[in-house]
């Protein structure tokens, strides 16, 4: 009885533990850890690669066109529901450590949606400048781009000033870019309805994700970019 009471105890730590453990990866390093590991090892590494970083815009683009990624010899690292916050926390990992040519940049939606914390555009865009910094002390080209076009958040629905609040972000990450000689994309305006605020339904069946017609328009606008930045 005893010797079942300790086991029981044993298990209740050990899963606890490991809960602990799953819940303190905020940044969630774990998601590409393998990947990285995986990439790192392959002949190609060092003819490719440019890393998107992001998140569930990013990721499901990756899932969704993945010739797009293959064929051109980029890397997806998105990850659904992240701010800029925990990009900047896993930059190292999923950027820097791969010694990319080229990181493409797209933050803010999660963060003007409140994912984990109240908006703050001082340090959403606070956390891109950084990213931006980290990459050109690593001799990693940057290219940073625009937050999607969206009327609200369906999962956060107390969100009722997005679109002020993504054309605001946009506005000085454009100023930035420009100030800094770094390139810019501009997927706002391309996807953007004509209310001119949000995500029509030929490119996104929830206001905020594209579908592949969506990224398709993406793709237009980033590649000549990405061609002109990594020759």
């Amino acid at each position: 009885m005893i010797k079942r009471l300790l086991l029981a105890i044993t298990a209740i730590i050990a899963i606890s533990a490991f809960t602990s453990h799953a819940q303190n990866d905020w940044a969630n390093f774990g998601r590409y850890e393998q990947g990285n590991k995986e990439l790192l090892s392959s002949p190609m590494q060092s003819k490719r690669l440019v890393v998107f970083l992001g998140n569930s815009i990013t990721e499901g683009w990756a899932s969704m066109r993945p010739s797009f990624f293959a064929d051109n010899e980029f890397v997806g690292r998105g990850i659904s529901g992240q701010t800029s916050y925990q990009f900047l926390l896993r930059f190292r990992d999923d950027v820097i450590n791969l010694h990319p040519r080229a990181v493409v940049i797209n933050a803010g939606t999660n963060d003007v949606a409140e994912n984990n914390h109240v908006y703050n555009e001082d340090r959403t865009f606070g956390n891109i400048v950084s990213m931006a910094e980290l990459a050109k002390a690593n001799n990693i080209k940057v290219i940073l781009t625009t937050v999607l076009p969206a009327a609200g958040f369906g999962w956060n629905g107390s969100v009722k000033d997005a679109p002020e609040k993504i054309k605001s972000l946009n506005a000085r990450i454009e100023d930035y870019a420009r100030k800094n000689k770094i390139p810019f994309v501009d997927y706002f305006t391309p996807l953007v309805a004509e209310d001119g605020i949000s995500l029509p339904a030929k490119y996104s069946n929830d206001g905020v994700h594209p579908t592949e017609a969506g990224y398709e328009i993406m793709e237009a606008a980033v590649l000549p970019i990405i061609r002109k930045t990594v020759k």
